[in-house]
């Protein structure tokens, strides 16, 4: 199960929590219907606007190289928003088939053309798809979406659905202190589970999971 930060980002991210101190509860509220004020919204109650930058396009090469991924590849995002990965994902290695699961009907909606009846809407905890069918597999800021249970079941689903074991990239919400945990409840809009590193390496041993993995940690005090 090897540490692999995919997104290339800083250990721990900055991020003024204060903006998110008020209102929290209405804004918790409106974020978790993942629907416009999630995505397009403001600040408070999520992205902020989640528009197309080509910020993925580094990811999607990463990910092409790391897993060998080549034409007649078969790759799922779990958790794909507005299918950004995805496209960077086909114009980084032509003719790969790229599949999108996401709970947001909304984000299917404003997803990229090229990419959007690719995407499913359902739930991570059990994904419609056969058993060994994808080559590679990420679920990117997603799982931890769930109570610790459905984090289980969305990670056994990942595992059951890819062909190759380690072939799965998962990122989820962490913290390393009492003061990191203190962060991150004030900025975090949708996770219901967040654990130590050595906590979720335990679940994924529970799990025999073989894939990468890496955190997201708010490290920047208010």
């Amino acid at each position: 199960m090897p540490l692999f930060n995919l997104l290339n980002q800083p250990e721990k991210l900055k991020r003024d929590v204060s903006i998110r101190l008020k209102n929290k509860e209405i804004n918790r509220a409106a974020a978790m219907k993942f629907d416009f004020e999630y995505f397009d919204g403001p600040r408070e109650q999520g992205y902020g606007g989640y528009k197309y930058d080509g910020r993925w396009q580094a990811v999607a090469q990463k990910l092409v190289e790391k897993y060998n991924l080549k034409s007649g590849s078969k790759f799922l995002d779990v958790g794909c928003a507005k299918g950004f990965l995805m496209h960077d994902l086909q114009n980084a290695c032509p003719d790969i088939e790229v599949y999108g699961l996401d709970v947001s009907t909304y984000a299917k909606k404003h997803a990229l053309e090229s990419v959007r009846d690719k995407i499913t809407i359902g739930s991570c905890q059990k994904l419609p798809y056969p058993d060994n069918y994808f080559d590679c597999a990420v679920a990117i800021n997603t799982i931890h979406n769930l109570e610790l249970d459905g984090c289980k079941e969305a990670i056994s689903e990942l595992i059951r659905v890819t062909k190759t074991k380690k072939n799965i990239f998962i990122q989820v919400d962490a913290y390393c202190n009492e003061k990191e945990k203190e962060m991150f409840e004030t900025w975090m809009l949708t996770a219901k589970t967040y654990l130590m590193p050595d906590q979720w390496e335990s679940v994924f041993a529970e799990l025999d999971y073989k894939g990468a993995y890496f955190w997201t940690i708010i490290g920047f005090a208010y």
